[in-house]
């Protein structure tokens, strides 16, 4: 007999990291046998590899969730195992959010203990709140407060995650001043306090793009250990990258398989890459660029939606036409300018590369 909700977990569109990678997790830790801190389900060798992919003894493949310099992972990982936060800085698409996740699912086993940072997030969201029900009735209690992620992850060892957190109004992110540094979230309602237990730790998120939004005051950047998770350094990795996430992603949504597009994710990917740069691989010919930041996860979102396209009202084979219209709408944000920046670039490049003529028909119908 089955546990409650386990059908629908087993159907979740988009199982949470530990759930997805269960099997690797689970093979990470027999075969780990190097000292792990307090707390953490796996070592900081057993984290990385998770994070990077690799072949175990007994044979088990750890798929790769980051792909990008080893460095940085190793960096992210020693700061959790110190009294440092994490934040994780870069562009929008450089996978903040994707290796937050991953990071906490291979520490604590959890990466749920999530606070999603909006314009309009509240204090109690980092803080607590309180069961109104109960305090009117109670008054003021510890049954009567609801913790937040982060305060439950100081009570429990656990690893806290804040995404976006430069999206928050600089007065709220300011409480985490005092969790961060003295390790306590006083409750003065109450007149005590909640003292992080060994195995805490926080990774934020943020955007490099969000500057003069709510940047983060000193006080507060001082606490944090800074990690910047670059673009994908080659054309190569960057297709890789897509391959992998469209791959996981098709599979939950019974897409036909990757392999079969590998020549229109390189397209979408060399298209994104020089629109970006501002100029074409081979570094002959500038090019202007659009207003968007055509990221690796725009380039995900494309294909995702091209073999879609291709399932549902095609063969099953991706085409330039499935993906001609996903590309339109990442690079035409504005109406006005980057239509310009679009035309330009298809007459000037697209129309005169060997082997894309149904790929710049394609685009030049669904720009018209």
């Amino acid at each position: 007999m089955s546990t409650p909700g386990t059908e629908h977990r087993a159907e979740a569109l988009r199982p949470h990291a530990e759930d997805a990678f269960a099997h690797e997790l689970k093979a990470l830790a027999a075969a780990d046998d190097r000292p792990r801190p307090t707390r953490w389900k796996l070592s900081p060798w057993a984290v990385a590899t998770y994070l990077l992919g690799g072949t175990l003894d007994d044979g088990t493949v750890i798929t790769p969730k980051y792909v990008g310099p080893r460095r940085i992972v190793e960096v992210a990982v020693t700061t959790l195992a110190t009294d440092r936060a994490l934040l994780l800085l870069g562009v929008p698409g450089t996978a903040k959010t994707w290796v937050s996740e991953h990071l906490a699912a291979a520490v604590s086993g959890d990466s749920t203990l999530l606070v999603q940072g909006t314009a309009g997030t509240p204090e109690e969201a980092i803080r607590y709140g309180w069961n109104y029900a109960r305090l009117l009735a109670h008054g003021p209690s510890r049954e009567a407060l609801v913790p937040s992620p982060v305060m439950r992850a100081m009570a429990d060892g656990m690893t806290a995650r804040v995404e976006e957190l430069t999206r928050i109004p600089a007065d709220v992110q300011d409480t985490l001043i005092t969790v961060l540094s003295e390790k306590t979230l006083p409750i003065p309602e109450l007149g005590q306090e909640v003292q992080a237990v060994r195995g805490f730790n926080l990774i934020a998120t943020a955007n490099d793009r969000d500057r003069g939004v709510n940047e983060l005051s000193s006080a507060l950047r001082r606490r944090f250990n800074t990690v910047v998770l670059p673009l994908p350094a080659t054309a190569d990795a960057e297709v890789d990258i897509v391959a992998r996430r469209v791959d996981q992603m098709g599979r939950a949504l019974d897409l036909p398989a990757v392999p079969e597009g590998l020549e229109e994710i390189r397209r979408v990917v060399t298209v994104f890459r020089e629109l970006r740069d501002g100029v074409t691989g081979d570094g002959r010919t500038k090019v202007k660029s659009p207003s968007g930041t055509l990221s690796t996860a725009e380039a995900i979102s494309v294909v995702t939606g091209g073999l879609a396209l291709a399932a549902h009202f095609g063969d099953g084979v991706l085409r330039p036409s499935d993906v001609a219209a996903g590309i339109l709408g990442a690079v035409v944000r504005d109406p006005a300018a980057d239509r310009v920046v679009w035309q330009e670039y298809l007459e000037a490049v697209v129309r005169e590369r060997d082997g894309w003529k149904d790929f710049y028909r394609a685009c030049r119908e669904v720009t018209a």
